[in-house]
């Protein structure tokens, strides 16, 4: 009894904590007073359109809470250790900062001087130029992973070229290709992008089968699922890497799995990853931040830790449909990460209401609840 107790207890403190508390929508200097009377049902229902938006709206917050970065706390916060902060930063910005940019321009200089010719030279011989270019794009991904002297763990066996199997993990920052590619030269489903990164793609990671797509193009989804199909098929392809999810989340939570990577009637290998943020936040949240300028955040840290497990291959059972099965996937890699399961798509990030329109309507809620409290 004592047991079912404590699980109570603890399943209520963890749905508190995705409750927001009304007061920090309220103008400064207010707060909630005990009511002088009873408060009855017919006084809410006075307020009952305004109940029905600012449920929405807490409904939305708790989505946005997927894709917002949590800051860190400031320890600086006193004349002892504000020094030492101001000695850490120059440390990085003045002495690791440089030596960081050295070595990955380093990277692309033996990179460069090594794939142009390769790429040109031995194209009658595709087998031989396909590992050479295999083996230079999981160095030039080490160079990035060293340019943040970046500490990765990574547990369980190594993935292997098998045809008929697919990878699908977990998805906080485009680092996570990086990441995982400096091991296995996976070929990845991407989203296209603009500028440098875009430039990469159409050229050096099109060498290792990296299938691209435009989110916002109906016509590419037939593309790219036409192109799966074909690539899981090979005997030599490179691996299959998939983020089901489709786009960044903070690396606190996961959103639903899309099942296209559980439709190709292929064994399913699910990684896992899970970023430290004792030095630094990995999530990258592009409508805020170009890459660019995520990558130099990277690079201006401590170091980047992370963890990442390659989980035990899993097949759809008889009788359990393509969702079920991505949902059971994403169990596990949540599981495993100590991620939060939230019900929601991923997508609805490039279409739902800005945060300002949400917090107007929980501030509206708020007052109209104070207001009623204070009549009483």
């Amino acid at each position: 009894m004592s047991s079912t107790a404590g699980k109570m207890v603890t399943s209520r403190s963890e749905l508190e904590l995705d409750h927001p508390n009304i007061e920090d929508y309220l103008p400064s200097g207010s707060s909630i007073n005990e009511p002088r009377g009873k408060l009855r049902l017919r006084d809410l229902l006075d307020i009952s359109p305004t109940l029905t938006e600012a449920a929405g709206a807490i409904v939305d917050d708790s989505f946005t809470r997927c894709f917002k970065s949590n800051p860190p706390e400031p320890w600086n916060w006193n004349i002892y250790l504000f020094p030492l902060w101001c000695c850490g930063v120059v440390v990085r910005y003045c002495l690791l900062f440089p030596l960081r940019c050295i070595t990955l321009a380093f990277g692309w200089f033996i990179f460069l001087s090594t794939f142009i010719p390769v790429h040109s030279l031995l194209k009658g011989q595709d087998r031989l130029r396909k590992k050479i270019e295999r083996v230079l794009v999981e160095m030039i991904c080490s160079f990035f992973v060293a340019s943040w002297t970046g500490v990765v763990r990574y547990h369980g066996p190594r993935p292997s070229i098998r045809p008929k199997q697919v990878y699908v993990a977990n998805h906080t920052s485009m680092i996570d290709f990086i990441v995982l590619e400096q091991m296995t030269a996976f070929a990845v489903i991407m989203q296209k992008h603009p500028g440098w990164v875009g430039l990469l793609q159409s050229t050096i990671l099109e060498s290792v089968g990296c299938i691209w797509f435009n989110r916002s193009e109906a016509k590419d989804r037939e593309i790219v699922a036409r192109k799966l199909r074909n690539h899981v098929q090979g005997t030599d392809n490179n691996p299959l890497l998939i983020f089901p999810e489709g786009t960044c989340v903070n690396n606190n939570y996961t959103v639903m799995f899309k099942k296209g990577a559980f439709e190709l009637d292929c064994t399913v290998c699910p990684i896992a990853i899970k970023y430290n943020k004792i030095f630094v936040d990995a999530f990258w949240n592009s409508r805020k931040q170009s890459f660019t300028m995520h990558l130099l955040q990277l690079m201006t840290s401590w170091a980047v830790v992370c963890e990442v497990w390659y989980l035990e291959p899993q097949t759809i059972r008889p009788g359990e449909t393509a969702i079920e099965f991505a949902e059971r996937v994403r169990d596990m890699i949540s599981h495993r990460a100590g991620l939060k399961k939230v019900p929601w798509d991923g997508y609805l990030k490039y279409s739902r209401p800005s945060s300002k329109h949400s917090e107007r309507k929980q501030q509206s809620f708020a007052e109209s609840i104070l207001a009623r409290l204070e009549d009483k």
